[in-house]
């Protein structure tokens, strides 16, 4: 018995120090310094937005101590993903992997040093959109999150990286960005500096359909137009105060959150399907997505 707890720790400790050696060290901020994942060999940084609280002054110490200035490349408040740039190259990319409910899992951080916590994958979900969070995947975990831990990666048994955590994505809950929902917004970002969201330019609410379109559609609810830009993209393609969003592009609208996925990163300047209800009638007509600034 002695044996196998020992081979089970030293094989958890292995796959820590697999991990650490793409876990850096990110000061931009005036307490704990955060975490940050290398996201490419020649110096591309991945960490949490939130614990970039300036523009300038960004430091960071790579796995071997050496300490470098970065420049922000792109940020997104709404995953709450970040992007630096150092000077350095021959780093050691993290290797991602997907993770499943019930896997163990670590959470880790180089705010002083290598730390680590253990913990379970509880919940693998997602999107979630809302006024303030746009993430289109999550993994839950009871990791314990230190303080500096922001920006590391969540490891999985093999060292493999399964996500990027963050303390201000969820309030009562550990949760991590797996690479789904993480890459496109680094392309996004090192194309653009920001990510790309969709806009209509209309105000709307949720309304019940009408049971004969509810049985023809298969959804019970949709958006009702309440207010439209008069310059937004919606209003110039005809759509009017009083029509019932039912659906845009391949994505069914019942609610304010299936819009808000219609309408992620790619869409600007797309030229969308939207299916609405009016007097009674499913019709639909094309949209061109604007850019929400």
């Amino acid at each position: 018995m002695a044996n196998t707890l020992q081979s089970y720790s030293d094989e958890m400790a292995a796959a820590i120090e697999k991990a650490a050696q793409s876990v850096v060290t990110v000061d931009a901020r005036n307490h704990v310094p955060g975490s940050g994942i290398v996201w490419s060999a020649d110096g591309e940084i991945l960490t949490a937005d939130h614990i970039v609280q300036r523009d300038e002054n960004i430091n960071v110490t790579l796995p071997d101590g050496s300490t470098h200035s970065a420049t922000v490349v792109g940020r997104d408040a709404g995953s709450d993903l970040a992007l630096l740039k150092v000077a350095a190259s021959g780093l050691t990319p993290a290797q991602w992997s997907e993770v499943k409910v019930g896997n163990l899992v670590f959470a880790v951080g180089r705010p002083d040093g290598v730390m680590a916590t253990l913990g379970i994958v509880s919940a693998v979900g997602g999107p979630v959109h809302g006024r303030r969070r746009h993430i289109e995947a999550y993994v839950q975990t009871d990791v314990v999150m230190l303080p500096g831990f922001s920006g590391g990666p969540l490891v999985d048994a093999g060292g493999s990286v399964a996500g990027i955590n963050s303390s201000a994505l969820g309030r009562d809950a550990s949760l991590a960005l797996p690479a789904g929902a993480v890459k496109p917004v680094v392309e996004s970002l090192k194309a653009h500096g920001h990510v790309k969201r969709g806009f209509l330019g209309v105000t709307t609410q949720p309304v019940r359909l009408v049971p004969a379109i509810a049985e023809t559609l298969k959804q019970d609810t949709g958006l009702m137009v309440i207010g439209a830009d008069a310059n937004g993209p919606a209003a110039k393609a005809g759509l009017m105060q009083g029509d019932v969003l039912v659906g845009l592009g391949d994505t069914a609208i019942a609610d304010i959150g299936d819009l808000q996925a219609a309408l992620g990163p790619g869409t600007v300047g797309k030229t969308l399907k939207a299916k609405f209800v009016r007097g009674g009638e499913v019709k639909e007509l094309n949209v061109t997505v604007g850019e929400r600034e």
